[in-house]
């Protein structure tokens, strides 16, 4: 068979025929129109595979590099982010070792205590989002629930198996990835039994003791009755092998971490302490008081708080958040990672606008948003408050930028009619030194960042890429990390296309380092993948590299920026230029002798 027959057709050549069949078949014009438009490219040369499923897990983490991660995020807590790395990084190094020497599947070990967390401290002090940066880093399924939602039964309002099941569902049904996954469970406090209870017939202690099995080591079954998803799931999964399959999941290895606000807990430690006479002589005066004792809390403070013995057993790790203070509140919005002013300059860039804040504004913000003494939630009330009307005018107009000062959040309406005016000039002088000021941080950053991807992809990083690198973290707020991986992806399926389209057609095509340039910046900003715009830029490449061959014989050819700016142009000069310089009387003498 020649390498012409053993070829696979291309995509407009199946279109054809499946076309022809289907119309002789049915008597009719038919045409069969995919909705893939270019080719695939072959997968990115020379690149590590993604990691799928359970290879994405960071089971080999160490305490002190989960500690530094949690840092650049999270303003103060030293203590909980220690405890939380330190015990996070043992669980999953535990399990690493046992996956190791080929132990998983054998029964329970006795004795055997995860380390479950209890994280104690007021609402709004970064209890979730410091669970949720450590899912994120370890690469594990994430679930949130409500203890206070729980029942006995999980029929009323669901109980933590149903959190279980939840984690199959967030790691896209891997039963593998799942089961080391993290479930935390937020107000755990308000299971805690108290003879004066008034609210819904709901027995808190029968709640403790459903969560015992989960919390240890338990099969969670995850067809349920009360659950018309899983039923059909079974129902199809017979359908299709005439077998009742059993599907569940073990605990053993999923990792608990329950929270809450505990008031009240500070007074019974408070009273055991004085009542040792440990040397605590003064009286709890404010909520403020509270960390300093629940930093020395034990089993039988939450045993006397209303938490039966053996619950309090399964968790017997704990940390203790503190409350927020203003400075802290000020300095959790001039971190360049927090979430708060990131997700707020998103919203605004969505419409085109760049949103920038000035000291003074994040100090008056820090200052409002601590009044309401609802920790950080504070600081999207009173910034969401501040920007609205903004947010909801600025739209409208043509205006592309927006300080935020003292002014503004002190005096909204004024400003707002000034800015839509377009003619504070003070602002924009603002804005452009704040900008430039950025952008060269930013720049410092990408060449603090850029030896080691140069080490190891030094064709693929030169300056113009840098600075496109730059830019888009500037304008758009995506990560360095993010860009920077994006750059070689584009650049790996620049060089895909060039051996795809050799192995298409015969010629050998090579773009320049200007193109490659040209190409990049087009795929990065229009948000495309290089392979359609290669695929598109090249549709008429064929035909006049064919012309080429046929006066010239030349079946490689080096690819300028122009042939990506302009490939019409480009392409025609080149077919021009060869018939220049092998007219047709040369070719002629060239088959008489």
């Amino acid at each position: 068979m020649s390498d012409h027959e053993s070829k696979l057709p291309d995509q407009e050549e199946l279109e054809k025929e499946l076309s022809e069949y289907l119309s002789k078949k049915y008597g009719q014009p038919i045409k069969v129109v995919s909705p893939m438009m270019v080719p695939r490219s072959n997968p990115a040369k020379g690149r590590p595979k993604e990691p799928k499923g359970v290879e994405r897990i960071r089971f080999d983490l160490k305490p002190e590099q989960l500690e530094a991660y949690l840092d650049r995020y999270v303003v103060k807590q030293d203590l909980a982010k220690s405890v939380l790395a330190t015990k996070v990084c043992t669980h999953y190094n535990r399990i690493r070792g046992r996956l190791r020497k080929g132990r998983r599947n054998t029964g329970p070990a006795v004795g055997r205590i995860k380390n479950n967390i209890i994280l104690m401290g007021p609402t709004g002090v970064g209890k979730t989002y410091l669970v949720k940066l450590i899912a994120d880093k370890l690469g594990v399924p994430f679930v949130k629930g409500d203890a206070t939602k729980f029942s006995e039964t999980g029929y009323v309002g669901g109980d933590v198996e149903d959190l279980v099941r939840d984690l199959v569902v967030q790691a896209d049904d891997d039963l593998e990835l799942a089961q080391y996954g993290i479930v935390y469970v937020d107000e755990i406090d308000k299971i805690a039994f108290t003879n004066n209870l008034i609210g819904p017939d709901v027995s808190r202690t029968g709640v403790q003791r459903a969560l015992l099995k989960p919390l240890e080591e338990t099969e969670v079954d995850l067809k349920v009755a009360h659950d018309p998803i899983s039923q059909m799931q079974a129902i199809e999964q017979f359908r299709k092998t005439g077998k009742r399959e059993k599907r569940t999941i073990s605990t053993r290895d999923i990792l608990f971490i329950v929270s809450g606000a505990f008031n009240g807990l500070a007074a019974i430690i408070q009273k055991r302490l004085q009542a040792r006479e440990i040397g605590f002589g003064a009286k709890l005066q404010s909520k403020s008081d509270q960390p300093q004792w629940l930093k020395h809390v034990k089993a039988e403070d939450l045993i006397a708080y209303g938490f039966e013995s053996e619950f309090i057993g399964r968790l017997p790790v704990t940390a203790v958040l503190e409350p927020l203070e203003q400075e802290d509140l000020y300095q959790i919005l001039n971190n360049p990672n927090n979430p708060i002013l990131l997700s707020k300059k998103e919203d605004f860039r969505s419409y085109g606008i760049d949103l920038r804040f000035t000291d003074d504004a994040l100090r008056l913000l820090a200052a409002m948003a601590y009044q309401e003494q609802t920790g950080a939630r504070g600081l999207v009330s009173v910034i969401e408050r501040a920007l609205l009307p903004f947010e909801k005018r600025m739209p409208s107009s043509s205006v592309d930028y927006l300080v935020v000062d003292r002014d503004l959040v002190e005096h909204p309406d004024e400003t707002l009619a000034i800015v839509l005016a377009a003619t504070d000039s003070v602002r924009a002088e603002s804005y452009r030194k704040m900008l430039e000021g950025e952008r060269t941080q930013v720049w410092e950053q990408v060449a603090a960042r850029k030896p080691p991807y140069l080490a190891k992809h030094p064709l693929v990083f030169n300056d113009a890429r840098l600075q496109l690198v730059a830019e888009l973290h500037l304008k758009e707020g995506v990560e360095l990390k993010d860009l920077f991986e994006e750059v070689i992806q584009v650049y790996s399926q620049i060089l895909a296309f060039e051996d795809d389209f050799n192995s298409k057609y015969g010629f050998r095509v090579h773009f320049q380092d200007d193109a490659i340039d040209r190409l990049v910046t087009r795929a990065m900003l229009e948000n495309q993948s290089a392979s359609a715009i290669c695929w598109e830029i090249s549709k008429d490449y064929d035909y006049g590299f064919r012309l080429i061959a046929e006066r010239s014989g030349q079946t490689q050819f080096i690819l300028p920026q122009d042939a990506v700016i302009e490939p019409e142009t480009y392409l025609d000069g080149l077919i021009r230029e060869t018939y220049r310089r092998y007219p047709l009387e040369t070719m002629d003498r060239g088959k008489e002798a």
